[in-house]
């Protein structure tokens, strides 16, 4: 790499991890940056996952305030989320290149969608559970299955991860919306994790792209966990749905 192409990935990984730690869909700046100096395509995503996990963990620790009291529900999910990116991290070794290039602005418009009727949806959700004998604790089975989804998509490319996680969340549990993204932020860094380790063992993996991304994605972390803390729900799901149609655009359009 030149020094400017450097400079190019190391700056992409500040952007990278202070949206994802925000909304999700960082993958969709640092992935194209990679491609464009010179990377293979699967190369480029399994080094992308790799030098995105610290900005993954310093996201999440930079929520650590929120996820007072939730490590209960934490717990529940993860191991559908680790399931899923395992999964997830075989497909993308073992498919053919662009296998997921049709379903995945699919997903993220259904993502969206949940987003913006999140309030009158979830709302509905717990109407119906009031009405129940039994409610189920941390949203059910339903939501386990997609957070088991979810992790399979993220395991694979990762783009929008955070998005689908914080819509799922957003309906079938009633919490406020920071402390669910504090949760979608764990999940999402146990399932770049993961598939990091599974890459790291049987993948190519380019260290020096790594190092640029993890050092940048460190520090966007944390500015990122500043930012967004302080946004209103309402600005919040506004971001979550700007970023994801950018990510639509740039998935379809290249």
């Amino acid at each position: 790499m030149t020094w400017l192409e450097m400079l190019a990935v190391f700056g992409a990984g500040i952007a990278a991890g202070g949206i994802n730690t925000v909304v999700g869909s960082g993958t969709l700046i640092t992935f194209p940056v990679l491609l464009a100096i010179g990377l293979p395509p699967v190369t480029a995503n399994v080094s992308n996952t790799v030098g995105l996990v610290p900005g993954s963990l310093s996201g999440a620790i930079g929520y650590r305030r929120e996820l007072a009291g939730q490590w209960g529900r934490v717990l529940r999910y993860s191991s559908a989320s680790l399931l899923g990116a395992a999964v997830g991290a075989v497909l993308l070794l073992t498919l053919p290149a662009g296998a997921f290039a049709a379903i995945v602005p699919v997903l993220i418009i259904v993502a969206l969608v949940l987003v913006v009727v999140q309030p009158r949806l979830s709302a509905w959700v717990r109407a119906r559970q009031g009405e129940a004998e039994n409610v189920p604790p941390h949203g059910g089975p339903i939501l386990l299955a997609a957070i088991f989804g979810t992790g399979i998509y993220g395991g694979y490319f990762g783009a929008a991860q955070g998005v689908l996680l914080l819509a799922l969340l957003g309906v079938f549990v009633h919490e406020d919306i920071q402390r669910l993204n504090a949760v979608k932020n764990v999940l999402a860094l146990l399932t770049n994790g993961l598939a990091a380790v599974i890459f790291i063992v049987v993948a190519e993996v380019d260290w020096p792209v790594v190092a640029l991304i993890a050092a940048g994605a460190i520090i966007g972390g944390q500015l990122g966990a500043k930012v967004g803390r302080r946004l209103p729900p309402n600005v919040l799901r506004a971001v979550i749905v700007v970023v994801g149609t950018l990510a639509i655009v740039r998935l379809i359009f290249g």
